[in-house]
């Protein structure tokens, strides 16, 4: 039997072996539209990029490495991602979501796909009683992300997983947070993975991009069907450059996680804070099973400031970190989520899971910590003034 490789290996390695012409270990950037047949009937596996290309393919078995699965598509960003896996479901059908959830996947459900006749409800995804009473009869998918964007709540993989497979439903886990360097939930029994490849696994704002990973081949049948018929896939150019990030990523989730965790720290005993919402810190709701699931608290931090009116301050006082809607990067990126992220989810829903206009969310990069430091504490103070 084969020897599973670490990820450490697979994550450097990724595309190695692609390029069965030359052997070249960076792997070639195909940007072709159309393959010539070999003779009637008979073509070398590649007929039409929207179907196949050999760049996004070694991408796609990089992913799929990564996550221990045994198929990945590649799209064109993660929307593209999650709605594809959406066409897994018809008219009628409900899908139960983590009641925290990143605004644009908030915005799909709710504006594009109740219209066309799924339902949606949002639950704690983290109390997995509570989730078996809100699966119905019509209920055919859970939605899962952990931790949640922007407040860090903890979703129970497994038992989650678990309740979906028992009543014959999907389990569906967006992993972007962590990345599968730190949590790999189709190891938990969950059905399908999807990512922003954007963030951890591209990891250098460089390139949009989405993944949905499989374990059952069948399944990666169906989601290969809707990638080729909706055509959402990522570009041979954009795929080279995931593969050039993936190499990294190891390394990157490491020390931008350690960085994290100092800053974690420093900003839960700063006095113009008044929560912090991180995995890594004693206290964290759940943090218990977040670490049975997970090998890290990741490097996402988001975190309220004592007052609503110094919000702009703050952010217009930071020299360092950046202001900008992502995460994930190798550069600190900090996003305000009322406004920018979540602006589609209706304020009084942002209210009502916890997600107020004083908080903002930190995506810790890989740069000197003390620099990091230094930056937001100089701006904490002109938010005082």
């Amino acid at each position: 039997m084969k020897k599973k490789r670490s990820f450490e290996t697979a994550a450097a390695q990724a595309g190695v072996g692609a390029d069965k012409a030359f052997g070249a270990v960076s792997a070639p950037i195909y940007t072709t539209a159309i393959y010539r047949y070999d003779a009637f009937g008979k073509h070398r596996g590649f007929d039409y990029s929207r179907s196949e290309n050999p760049t996004r393919q070694a991408a796609e078995k990089a992913m799929a490495e990564l996550e221990g699965g045994s198929r990945a598509l590649a799209f064109s960003s993660g929307m593209a991602a999650i709605s594809a896996v959406m066409t897994l479901f018809s008219q009628g059908d409900h899908i139960l979501c983590s009641d925290d959830l990143y605004g644009g996947t908030y915005r799909l459900f709710e504006k594009l796909l109740r219209p066309c006749g799924l339902t949606f409800d949002y639950a704690d995804m983290g109390d997995p009683v509570a989730v078996a009473k809100r699966i119905g009869k019509k209920t055919r998918g859970v939605f899962i992300e952990t931790p949640t964007n922007p407040l860090m709540k903890i979703a129970d993989i497994r038992e989650v997983a678990r309740i979906a497979r028992k009543r014959g439903i999907l389990s569906i886990v967006d992993n972007t947070f962590m990345s599968p360097g730190l949590q790999q939930p189709l190891s938990l029994g969950a059905d399908i993975v999807v990512h922003s490849a954007t963030k951890f696994l591209g990891g250098h704002n460089d390139l949009i991009g989405g993944a949905a990973i499989v374990s059952d081949p069948a399944l990666g049948e169906r989601l290969h069907f809707a990638q080729k018929a909706i055509g959402a896939v990522l570009s041979p150019f954009d795929a080279w450059l995931l593969l050039r990030g993936i190499k990294t990523l190891a390394v990157r989730v490491v020390r931008a996680q350690r960085n994290a965790e100092a800053l974690g720290v420093f900003l839960a005993a700063h006095p113009f804070v008044r929560k912090v919402f991180y995995p890594g810190l004693p206290g964290h709701p759940r943090r218990e099973l977040h670490f049975s699931q997970a090998s890290g608290p990741g490097s996402v931090i988001s975190f309220e400031l004592a007052r609503v009116a110094a919000v702009p301050r703050f952010l217009n006082a930071l020299k360092t970190v950046i202001l900008a809607e992502s995460l994930g990067g190798v550069e600190t990126l900090i996003t305000h989520p009322s406004t920018m992220t979540h602006a589609d989810i209706p304020v009084e829903e942002q209210a009502a899971v916890g997600l107020t206009p004083a908080l903002v969310r930190l995506s810790v990069g890989i740069e000197n910590a003390d620099d990091l430091q230094s930056d937001i504490a100089q701006a904490l103070r002109k938010a005082q003034r």
